[in-house]
């Protein structure tokens, strides 16, 4: 498969991409499903979707990101419908079968209050001082937006606490578990912050596995009957 185009300023596909790639390949998908894809970034993972043809709607708040999708639609001759908006306040009005988000999960010390940046590609992984500020909005307000058997799959760190969003979800309703994961070296980003993310004891220098992350996929079901 050819890589996708990415534009500067875009989050380009990473190992968090290709593991919820993989979990969306996994998945159960009827033909002319609904799939929304929150935080598309380059797209990769809408088009996936797509090429198993799902009806697929596509959302980012960065207009690059939007002009990148759309443009690696017309590349791929595959139809997506792309849309720019903050999270799910786009198609909050919607239900799909199946939501897919790789959102900001990174805690970052930040100099403003919520700790993420107003602009630039720091915020497709800044996400305030414990890695939350995305996370818990989606646990929040995914659940009405599934169908009954509707389907939540998303990637996050367990820098970011995968037990808090696991928690969330279940009291939303939702059959939820941790289906796959991948321990990864730290890049750029998580390096800097490394005597930040000790000092917060979100990992210990003795550690065998010191400066390496747990990436982790949350799946998440809403029981048929449940409206």
């Amino acid at each position: 498969m050819t890589p996708p185009l990415s534009l500067p300023g875009v989050y380009a596909p990473q190992d968090d991409t290709d593991l919820l790639v993989t979990a969306l390949g996994r998945e159960p998908l009827a033909p002319r499903a609904d799939v929304l894809d929150v935080g598309t970034g380059t797209g990769v993972v809408a088009l996936a979707a797509a090429r198993r043809g799902a009806r697929v709607t596509a959302v980012d708040i960065s207009w690059r990101a939007v002009l990148n999708t759309r443009v690696n639609a017309v590349l791929t001759r595959l139809p997506l419908s792309v849309v720019r908006g903050n999270l799910l306040d786009p198609v909050a009005d919607r239900s799909f079968d199946l939501i897919l988000s790789n959102p900001p999960y990174v805690p970052a010390p930040g100099s403003r209050t919520d700790g993420r940046p107003a602009r630039g590609v720091a915020r497709a992984w800044d996400a305030g001082r414990d890695g939350r500020l995305v996370l818990d909005r989606l646990c929040r307000d995914s659940p009405a937006l599934l169908r009954p058997g509707g389907v939540l799959l998303l990637v996050q760190s367990t820098l970011s606490d995968e037990e808090r969003t696991l928690a969330q979800l279940r009291a939303a309703g939702l059959r939820t578990d941790v289906v796959d994961h991948r321990r990864i070296a730290f890049g750029p980003v998580l390096r800097s912050r490394g005597d930040w993310l000790r000092g917060r004891g979100l990992f210990h220098a003795d550690d065998a596995d010191d400066e390496k992350e747990e990436l982790v996929i949350i799946r998440a079901e809403r029981p048929r009957g449940n409206r």
